[in-house]
C-alpha cells in the first residue's frame, strides 16, 4: 500500500508534534515536518509530498511567501498547499484561496480530526 506523503510546516515544535502524531495514526500517511519556510522549500522537492501543510504566521518566511516560492519552483508548483492558520474571517480566507492554496484548515485544528481533514484535500 502506497502512502500519502505529507509535509507538515510551522515554526511552533510543540504544533508540529502533535499535528505529525495525529496524521500519522492514520496507515494512509507518511509524515515529515519543517520549522519554516526556508527548510520547507529545500525538503519539498527532494521529498515530493502529496500535500503540504502550512502555517500562515511563520518569522522569517512567512506562508504566503513560502507558497509563493512552492510556486515558483517547477518540482513543486503542482503540490497542493492547504494553509493551517487561526485567521478565518472569510476575507482572509478568500486572499488565502487567491494565494493559490488548495483550502484552509483552523487553528487550533482537532488533532481527532486533523488527518480526516486532510484526506479531503487529497481526493
Amino acid at each position: 500500500m502506497s502512502k500519502y506523503r505529507i509535509l507538515y510546516v510551522d515554526d511552533e515544535a510543540d504544533i508540529r508534534e502533535v499535528a505529525e502524531m495525529s496524521l500519522e495514526l492514520d496507515p494512509a500517511f507518511e509524515v515529515r515536518t519543517c520549522s519554516s519556510g526556508a527548510d520547507a522549500l529545500m525538503a519539498a522537492p527532494a521529498w515530493q509530498p502529496d500535500l503540504i501543510l502550512l502555517d500562515v504566521m511563520m518569522p522569517g518566511m512567512d506562508g504566503p511567501e513560502t507558497l509563493k516560492a512552492l510556486r515558483s519552483d517547477v518540482r513543486t508548483a503542482s503540490c497542493p498547499v492547504v494553509f493551517i492558520t487561526a485567521r478565518t474571517q472569510s476575507y482572509e480566507v478568500e486572499r488565502f484561496l487567491s494565494l493559490g492554496a488548495a483550502g484552509l484548515i483552523a487553528k487550533p485544528f482537532d488533532p481527532m480530526s486533523l488527518a480526516e481533514d486532510v484526506k479531503r484535500y487529497l481526493s
